[in-house]
């Protein structure tokens, strides 16, 4: 016994299910229960919000390149920057 489910699909996707089916001869339903057989993706780490974070903290980030040649110029945009953002 199986049991029944609408799903609405967006064009391009049940274009796609339909040429599936055409090409290894089985129907759509097939197609649908044969993608969602197949396995996802790796199941999130167990841990709390301390895991993420610390992983986050280790994450490399690269240096953002300098807006301007001289370092006068780089001072004076970081001090505009910075009151700004303190309002």
């Amino acid at each position: 016994m199986m049991k029944s489910l609408t799903v609405r699909l967006p064009d391009v996707l049940a274009q796609r299910v339909e040429k599936a089916a055409l090409v290894r001869g089985v129907s759509k339903s097939d197609i649908v229960r044969q993608s969602l057989d197949k396995p996802g993706p790796p199941p999130v780490k167990e841990g709390g919000m301390r895991d993420i974070l610390e992983e986050c903290w280790a994450a490399k980030v690269p240096a953002q390149p300098r807006r301007f040649g001289s370092p006068k110029n780089q001072k004076l945009a970081e001090i505009i920057r910075a009151r700004k953002m303190h309002r």
